[in-house]
């Protein structure tokens, strides 16, 4: 078997409304008509740009839910990571996130600059930029054994903001 890439993710959520507000509002998702008839507490969201049919599904499963404990008890995901385009994209996201009151750290980790956040659930995820290939280091590949402290103005100036991210990586050259 060949996985290509993650097509979907699917989470559980208290509230579906408010989720779907979270990912429309904060990270440009846009909610796909494609629920089946009479089939009630779910939506379908499409990441910004995405040509995939949906990119994450929500199912409500009440306001009673308790939070996870994965990772503070009981094996599950950790997080998800969505990968940006450009270092000015991912730090508009940082922006947005950190309005939101949902932004929970960053780290460089030589070859990606990450962010970490949080949804309304509490259920972690990270939004991503990679170092394109032609752009990899001795030093980018080095860090890779840390993690280090983002300083995404730093980052924008050694890469500049409008590098395209990930190519020969996980976009094709």
């Amino acid at each position: 078997m060949g996985i290509h890439r993650l097509n979907h993710a699917v989470l559980f959520v208290r509230d579906l409304d408010r989720s779907v507000a979270f990912y429309r509002d904060v990270l440009g998702f846009r909610p796909v008509a494609m629920t089946p008839d009479g089939f009630t507490g779910a939506a379908f969201l499409q990441a910004p740009g995405s040509t995939n049919d949906h990119d994450l599904g929500l199912f409500a499963v009440g306001e009673n839910a308790g939070p996870s404990g994965a990772g503070r008890g009981t094996v599950g995901l950790y997080h998800l990571a969505w990968e940006v385009d450009t270092l000015d994209e991912l730090a508009a996201t940082a922006d947005r996130l950190a309005a939101a009151g949902a932004l929970v750290g960053t780290s460089d980790h030589g070859t990606t600059k990450s962010l970490y956040a949080r949804d309304p659930d509490g259920l972690e995820f990270e939004v991503v930029w990679l170092v394109p290939a032609d752009r990899l280091d001795d030093a980018a590949l080095a860090a890779r054994k840390r993690i280090g402290r983002l300083d995404l103005a730093r980052e924008r100036q050694r890469y500049g903001g409008q590098t395209r991210g990930g190519v020969g990586v996980s976009v094709p050259a």
